[in-house]
């Protein structure tokens, strides 16, 4: 069986490199970093936050790039909240908006109402312009439990579009297997993918660039400016422009990149193999 390289017009022994830039639409300064990432920087994909309040600002700005959903049910800051766009109760945290964190989500949430949120938030963003690349989930809320997956598999086939997924070291530790689940349903998801704790992607990024496995891999980073808004309500903030940064102006990394010999990609090629079923 052809590996995903060779179905992409690649040898088998190539190493292609997703680097998706997470929460576009979460600030003004996400916008600014995201974009800057992905038109004068490394970055390859993004996905669009589409419940944050910057997420219509987002779509004004965007020019065709690989944009895909960065399907929302958690707002983890103390200090800046958004919720569904939906009618949906059962997803909200006790202030209004969506909870802070993913066991919250999976202890009160309807599946039902998340099904209703989560194609809400696909159609948004094709009702807005966008022409979505792929899928993935904030927080990895929807990867890790049973029941949410089939909702984030579903949206996959529904729309024709690849998902991020976990390792094969994830399924042991979760006990299903999600990347036989979405093989057998046709969607098309990177060979390998690079987790990284919290926010600050430099060491990990840093650390498997040099030595990339075959095939496809994906890294993530969360690009922003440097701005009095981020700072407010990000207590994360100097990880964030320090990403910006790695993407944007930071030479090494190009370097080592071109001396690996390493292919940049996005997402829609994978979708485009996907969808050519």
């Amino acid at each position: 069986m052809a590996t995903l390289a060779e179905r992409l017009g690649f040898d088998a022994d190539d190493r292609l490199l997703i680097i998706n830039c997470d929460d576009l639409g979460s600030s003004h300064a996400a916008n600014s970093g995201v974009f800057d990432a992905l038109r004068n920087g490394l970055a390859t994909s993004a996905t669009l936050m589409v419940p944050c309040p910057w997420a219509r600002e987002a779509a004004a700005r965007y020019r065709g790039e690989d944009v895909g959903v960065h399907l929302t049910l958690n707002a983890e800051y103390e200090l800046y909240r958004w919720g569904p766009i939906t009618q949906s109760p059962s997803l909200l945290g006790g202030d209004g908006g969506f909870p802070r964190t993913v066991e919250d989500v999976w202890e009160h949430a309807d599946l039902d109402e998340v099904r209703r949120e989560l194609r809400a938030q696909v159609e948004r963003a094709i009702l807005w312009g966008f022409d979505v690349t792929h899928l993935d989930s904030h927080m990895g809320t929807l990867q890790l439990r049973p029941e949410f997956f089939d909702i984030y598999l579903d949206l996959a086939v529904e729309f024709g579009l690849p998902l991020r997924l976990s390792g094969a070291s994830t399924e042991r530790m979760v006990g299903f297997p999600f990347r036989k689940l979405a093989e057998e349903e046709g969607v098309v998801f990177p060979d390998h993918f690079v987790l990284v704790t919290g926010v600050g992607s430099r060491r990990s990024v840093e650390r498997v660039v040099g030595d990339l496995r075959p095939g496809v891999t994906e890294v993530y980073v969360h690009p922003a400016l440097d701005t009095p808004e981020l700072r407010a309500f990000a207590p994360d903030w100097a990880a964030r422009v320090d990403d910006h940064q790695l993407v944007t102006t930071d030479s090494e990394l190009a370097i080592t990149l071109q001396r690996a010999g390493v292919h940049r990609i996005g997402f829609r090629r994978l979708r485009e193999l996907q969808r050519a079923g």
